[in-house]
């Protein structure tokens, strides 16, 4: 397995090792979830048909919240599996239905859910502020909650720690990427990347700029590149176990790695 790391100015922030730091990589990547435990929930005061999916601990400390931000085709059951899989680590796991309760079925219906979102950016900012508020309020959270989102979903995540209510991290998952400093600057939380060095969008290229930006612009940040694989590797493991295993297990550690930090850093900072 070949990793490419850009850990730039993480040395200034404590490495803590999760007390899980050895557990396996969550069934529902690996195409083995077990029946979902979540429930639907309608956050969005104004729309019934948005309804996200909610994922809570079950005996066992809450260590703060996570939304997941689904990928082009919608908020699909392995999305649904994966916040169950946050829950069952300690993390209150909210995923959010950016299209209105539509899940696309093929390459068509997927462009045209993606175009129709991407068209109403401020949209996109209400639907997860309210998310995030729905997840803030809850008796139970006292630590961080951070933004997790996979190729549409890491690239609106990106975008949502500059344009929406305060949150306290970021992880992007092969993504669509920024590299203005400027822009960068306006997050004030350190960024988690995990990249594929065999994709096409976004390139290796594209993630250097980025780095490169987000040095320039002070923010801290944990972005790897994994060489040997393709797009959406994490997510769907189960597509090539033998090359997306290892390096899936890697960036799962480095995830649970990064959320410990936040919350931490939170419980610090109360």
């Amino acid at each position: 397995m070949n990793i490419r790391p850009f850990q730039l100015f993480i040395c200034a922030i404590a490495i803590i090792q999760p007390s899980w730091a050895e557990s396996e990589l969550p069934g529902a990547v690996l195409g083995l979830a077990a029946a979902l435990n979540g429930q639907s929930v309608a956050y969005l005061d104004d729309d019934s048909k948005t309804q996200g999916y909610l994922a809570r601990p079950q005996n066992r400390s809450v260590r703060g919240g996570v939304l997941l931000i689904h990928e082009w085709d919608g908020l699909t059951l392995r999305i649904k599996e994966i916040a169950d899989a946050f829950a069952e680590v300690g993390y209150i796991a909210l995923a959010v239905d950016l299209y209105h309760g539509k899940v696309g079925k093929n390459r068509s219906e997927k462009l045209a859910l993606v175009r129709a979102t991407r068209a109403d950016p401020e949209g996109i900012t209400r639907n997860l502020n309210a998310a995030l508020q729905a997840v803030r309020t809850d008796p139970a959270i006292k630590g961080s909650i951070a933004t997790i989102g996979w190729c549409f979903g890491g690239g609106i995540a990106l975008n949502f720690a500059i344009e929406g209510e305060d949150h306290e991290g970021t992880a992007v998952f092969y993504g669509r990427l920024l590299d203005d400093p400027e822009l960068l600057k306006h997050i004030h939380h350190e960024v988690y990347g995990t990249f594929a060095g065999l994709d096409r969008g976004p390139t290796v290229g594209e993630v250097d700029r980025f780095v490169a930006a987000l040095r320039s612009a002070g923010v801290p940040n944990d972005v790897h590149v994994y060489d040997d694989v393709q797009h959406g590797f994490w997510l769907h493991v189960d597509r090539d176990p033998a090359a997306n295993r290892a390096p899936a297990q890697d960036a799962w550690q480095r995830l649970l790695a990064y959320l410990e930090r936040l919350s931490t850093a939170q419980t610090v900072s109360n």
